[in-house]
């Protein structure tokens, strides 16, 4: 009987090793896989609401992409590739003569810089290589987000363009108040009415004295008026919320803003404003000037003109990362 209750405790203690083994491999298991989860890029959420408001995809009825000759490497477009509901009417066509970059960001709804951070993987020939592009959509007067979805058919279609989407904790720029609810004397609640050009005297802006179309609202124009001091830029926006104004300071200028920046100012509804400063040296400047070494750098001329600064911190960030791009071949 000794022998039987020796081999017995004995086989109870191999099963609770083995059972023990189990466990710790179940734990090791999900330890691991809970590392990698936290390591891995977060897959993205829901399409963005603009996308949703639009439609499904769309795609051109007739496009013609050819690259742009050397000698025509002016900006052209029919309607304003910004980021605001300013549009006009132009029918069902697209009509432009830009550098990749800029076609990127339309598609997406991002600015060209924030297509330098939240679109990790383009190459540089999308800056130096520009195109026309002439192109039909089926339909009568699409929205401008209709032709955003067009044109993202047309990157994949023309330009091979792949990428997928991740959030990433990235450092950013929070846009905040400098002073709790207050905002600087060039940054105005915009008031309701059918004029998109003012006198600056009413601290909103006049831009036909450059020789430019009448300012739409909705529209951020910078630079686009001309300066009080040779060798500073000048421009502003019109009817755009905060979130428009964070979304064009993301790199903007090549002035030292190379994260995202997000709003943060609590502030909802539009704005109108207008701010000075001086671009940084090797920047190029209308008839050759030199910066103005006595002009307010962007983070001056944020605080003391629209009464707004930056910080430094981290938070998750939606990013289109790019798997693929080529450029097109002749039609």
């Amino acid at each position: 009987m000794g022998d039987h209750v020796g081999r017995a405790r004995g086989g109870t203690s191999g099963l609770l090793t083995v059972a023990l083994a189990g466990v710790l491999a179940v734990t090791l298991v999900a330890c691991v896989v809970a590392t990698l989860t936290a390591q891995a890029p977060a897959a993205r959420g829901p399409r963005p609401k603009w996308q949703i408001d639009a439609g499904s995809k769309m795609a051109f009825d007739v496009a013609s992409v050819k690259a742009s000759k050397p000698g025509d490497l002016g900006y052209r477009m029919n309607f304003p590739l910004t980021l605001g509901a300013d549009f006009g009417s132009v029918g069902n066509r697209m009509s432009v003569n830009i550098p990749l970059r800029v076609l990127i960001g339309f598609a997406y709804k991002i600015t060209p810089g924030q297509t330098r951070v939240l679109m990790p993987g383009l190459p540089d020939w999308v800056d130096s290589k520009w195109f026309e592009v002439e192109a039909r959509a089926a339909a009568d007067n699409p929205t401008k987000d209709q032709f955003r979805l067009m044109v993202q058919s047309l990157l994949a279609e023309r330009f091979a363009l792949r990428m997928h989407y991740e959030i990433r904790q990235l450092p950013i720029f929070a846009l905040v108040l400098s002073k709790s609810g207050k905002t600087g004397p060039q940054l105005t609640r915009h008031i309701d009415d059918s004029m998109c050009v003012a006198d600056e005297r009413q601290d909103i802006l006049h831009v036909s004295q450059v020789g430019l179309p009448p300012f739409p609202c909705g529209s951020i124009l910078f630079p686009g008026l001309a300066p009080s001091v040779p060798g500073r830029i000048k421009g502003g926006g019109r009817n755009v919320d905060m979130d428009y104004i964070a979304a064009f300071l993301t790199g903007f200028q090549g002035l030292g803003l190379d994260r995202p920046v997000v709003n943060r100012t609590g502030l909802s509804g539009s704005f109108d404003f207008w701010m000075e400063l001086v671009r940084q040296s090797g920047a190029s400047l209308p008839n050759g000037a030199e910066p103005d070494p006595t002009g307010p750098t962007l983070l001056e001329a944020l605080r003391d003109q629209l009464g707004l600064k930056v910080e430094s911190t981290t938070s998750p960030v939606d990013v289109m990362v790019i798997d693929h791009i080529e450029e097109p071949s002749p039609n």
